[in-house]
């Protein structure tokens, strides 16, 4: 497949800028891959799908402040600083991205709060993700990232062209997040609220949790039209011993899988044994899923509508059948569906 396959006209109104007045409160659209059916429902209908011993994998990864605005020094220049990545703990080492990125130099010490509480220095200017920074921090690491909490903003992708609120930094979060890590969050998460969540357990509905801290290479624009040239930035990835026996124990008595978000999809795809069962993993991976592929795992998805020619795109495309899905999102351009961030879910069984 090629990456003009997966453009569409989106109008600008349809991706969702600010988060609906209640989590599970939107507007959800369900496709079923036997019968080839498009059906318009609501969140909360969910649970009508799923019943006793079905597991929904979730991904547990929690957004952490990853953007800081500072200075550089001498000269005041405004700079905002993304971090991508923790490369060592220790010495404080973070590999990020640096915007405008031309005015940064190795040696350059960039200040950051009012009263210049952080700093950092710039020692590397030539990693492809961006640039590597070490902070000068004396303190514990618990006050370095406290200091990090205070400085830093929610991570809201740069799309959404608005000043981030403390809305966003309760609403860009899942009700289960745990461990932080992810600068982006996993979306198809965010329609979960309590109450869905302890009525699919009432109903026999288990929960196995993952955790892949997503990176911003899902938001990197793919620059090669051949899409097996893509390669896709690397995150990091947990699957415990407990989650793999629930998910098994399901897949053994033949019952629904459903993967929430591609993230968790990735994630549990990355570790599969040759028998088709999940395996216990801890690492990194940098899987890249697009038509066609064979899924080992989940036999169901929940996914949000994602941008034209977006590898999320893609790997739902894969799981549902890229002209299936194309029906589908010429359909919720039709009817007005919300796309991406804050907007509306869709249903793959």
């Amino acid at each position: 497949m090629k990456l003009s396959h997966f453009r569409f006209h989106l109008p600008q109104e349809l991706i969702a800028n600010e988060p609906p007045k209640q989590r599970d409160d939107v507007p959800m659209m369900v496709l079923n891959r036997k019968n080839k059916t498009i059906e318009h429902k609501h969140f909360k209908d969910i649970l009508t799908y799923f019943g006793d011993g079905d597991v929904f994998i979730l991904n547990n990864t929690k957004v952490f402040p990853a953007r800081l605005f500072g200075e550089k020094e001498k000269t005041g220049a405004k700079i905002e600083v993304f971090l991508l990545r923790e490369l060592n703990r220790e010495s404080r080492l973070w590999d990020v991205l640096v915007d405008p990125a031309r005015k940064i130099r190795i040696g350059n010490k960039l200040y950051f709060g009012d009263d210049d509480s952080l700093v950092a220095e710039v020692i590397d200017n030539t990693t492809s993700r961006g640039r590597t920074i070490r902070f000068l921090f004396d303190g514990s690491y618990e006050e370095f990232k406290r200091t990090i909490q205070r400085l830093g903003q929610t991570p809201l992708p740069k799309i959404h062209n608005r000043p981030v609120t403390l809305e966003d930094e309760v609403r860009y979060q899942t009700i289960y997040a745990k461990h932080e890590g992810a600068v982006a969050a996993p979306t198809a998460g965010l329609h979960f609220s309590r109450e869905v969540m302890k009525r699919l357990e009432l109903q026999g509905v288990n929960f196995a949790e993952v955790t892949l801290h997503v990176g911003l290479g899902n938001f990197r624009s793919i620059d090669v039209e051949d899409l097996t040239k893509h390669k896709m930035d690397s995150e990091e990835i947990i699957i415990e011993p407990e989650t793999a026996e629930i998910v098994n124990r399901a897949k053994a008595n033949k019952k629904k899988v459903v993967a929430i978000g591609t993230t968790t999809m990735k994630a549990v795809e990355s570790s599969v044994a040759i028998s088709n069962m999940l395996k216990p993993y801890r690492g990194w991976t940098n899987k890249f899923i697009f038509p066609p592929y064979e899924f080992s795992i989940a036999n169901a998805m929940v996914s949000n509508f994602h941008l034209p020619q977006s590898p999320m795109m893609m790997l739902v495309a894969a799981f549902a059948g890229y002209d299936f899905l194309m029906e589908a999102y010429e359909e919720a351009v039709k009817k007005k569906y919300k796309f991406f961030t804050y907007g509306y879910p869709m249903l793959i069984l």
